[in-house]
């Protein structure tokens, strides 16, 4: 009988009827919906925040946020990947952005700005931050990428969970989510007169994103006057 909280994935395909995986998946699904307790309560903070400074200067930060959380077969996929067992502690030691949330903001100075209201909180830990501004991917990807911990509060007591944020403005987005579906249509072979269009888009979306931000500060200071 196989130990219910290790499984290859050659012997989940195996005992794909059997009850050893059904008690897999029914702990996988317990954790699965801690996962989404950690987004509910990071998307909370942060509406909250954009309210808060809507309140105090008249203005939202937070252009939208979006929310995801990883398939089974994705994070299966992932797993596989890296050469790990399938088990609850393996996925939950190694996969940090199973519950995933985006961040829209207006301009660069919003994205700090969330980042810092956010993470001053006393019950988030931060447990890595990439900044993808200012050290661009080599594709030309901008974005602040977070990893923290928030507690989900369960019957029991709380639960501190792993929850991956990217922060990025409109304009990166706009970037970000059409190369991301350019490479999926060509398997991710994107020759190199192409990446160094895209690269060359990204560098010019950047250009325009410090102009608008430029633009909004000028326009600031002109009715404080």
């Amino acid at each position: 009988m196989i130990d219910e909280t290790r499984y290859s994935i050659d012997e989940l395909v195996d005992f794909a009827e059997g009850s050893e995986l059904e008690r897999f998946m029914k702990k996988f699904s317990t954790r699965m919906q801690l996962y989404s307790g950690g987004i509910k309560e990071i998307r909370t903070k942060l509406e909250i925040l954009d309210e808060e400074f809507k309140s105090k200067f008249s203005y939202n930060p937070i252009h939208n946020i979006e929310s995801r959380l990883k398939t089974v077969p994705s994070i299966m996929q992932k797993i596989k990947a890296k050469g790990l067992e399938v088990s609850i502690d393996s996925i939950t030691e190694n996969i940090t952005d199973i519950a995933g949330i985006r961040v829209i903001c207006n301009y660069i100075d919003d994205i700090y700005r969330v980042a810092e209201m956010l993470t001053a909180q006393h019950d988030i830990t931060v447990l890595q931050m990439r900044d993808y501004i200012k050290n661009p991917k080599p594709s030309g990807y901008k974005s602040l990428h977070l990893i923290v911990e928030v507690p989900v509060f369960l019957s029991t007591g709380p639960v501190p969970m792993p929850v991956e944020i990217q922060i990025r403005t409109i304009a990166m987005d706009f970037w970000a989510s059409l190369e991301h579906k350019l490479k999926y249509k060509t398997n991710n072979a994107v020759d190199d007169d192409l990446h160094e269009r895209l690269k060359k888009c990204a560098e010019e979306i950047s250009v325009l994103d410090y102009e608008m931000q430029d633009i909004h500060a000028a326009i600031n200071l002109r009715n404080k006057t």
